[in-house]
């Protein structure tokens, strides 16, 4: 019996067959071909060598499909967790969002970022927590000298839902020391939402009180003085 498997495996071994695809056809451990073959001359033919070629591309392809499952049930899991949103959750998220972005200074509602989700939630927030209506909205945007003004303009306009005319005066970083790779990095520059009162008494200065008194009141709940 060991020696009809022995004789296949040498003639497996001298057609240029791997350890691997000797020990999976033959059914014998790869230590006892180590004994069998070590005087048998070894040249990988056509397949092994192709093989040996994408075994690196199949096994980061096998590395990235674990990682990407990994990452969909972690979205799943985090999906399960948060549930549906109430208003008052949507409330202390904008809170996080307005202690993270938002202006604390000189009285002014403001939350500045590069994310649309971020200016997306943003507008949400103000939008059904306030009821803030589109007229009282402004943007301005910051952007590099290599993106073209009225291409960002048209780009936040669609994702915010405010209209151009309310747009006010882009400002262009045009420092030298910026690298490229950052200008690269934000194709459509930074956007600052800003909320103007327009004659409304419960907007502009008195809506950044109360956001205010939410954030003093969200930091003495948790016990940060």
């Amino acid at each position: 019996m060991k020696a009809g498997l022995k004789k296949q495996a040498v003639r497996l071994r001298k057609n240029g067959w791997s350890y691997n695809i000797i020990a999976s056809r033959l059914q014998v451990s790869k230590s006892t071909l180590s004994i069998w073959l070590r005087e048998v001359p070894y040249t990988p033919n056509a397949q092994v060598r192709k093989r040996i070629r994408e075994g690196p591309a199949k096994a980061a392809e096998i590395i990235n499909q674990k990682r990407r499952k990994r990452i969909q049930e972690a979205k799943e899991w985090g999906e399960k967790e948060i549930g549906k949103l109430t208003k008052q959750e949507l409330l202390l998220l904008g809170i996080g969002l307005y202690i993270g972005e938002g202006s604390k200074m000189n009285e002014q509602v403001q939350i500045c970022n590069s994310d649309p989700k971020v200016i997306q939630l943003t507008l949400d927030w103000f939008r059904k927590i306030f009821q803030i209506p589109n007229n009282h909205f402004t943007i301005a945007l910051y952007i590099y000298p290599d993106i073209y003004e009225a291409v960002a303009i048209k780009y936040w306009s669609r994702v915010t839902g405010i209209p151009a005319a309310q747009f006010g005066k882009t400002q262009i970083d045009r420092r030298t020391n910026k690298s490229k790779r950052k200008q690269r990095i934000l194709p459509y520059g930074t956007a600052r939402v800003s909320v103007k009162a327009r004659g409304n008494s419960n907007l502009g200065v008195q809506l950044h009180r109360r956001i205010m008194g939410m954030i003093e009141s969200s930091y003495n709940q948790a016990g940060i003085v």
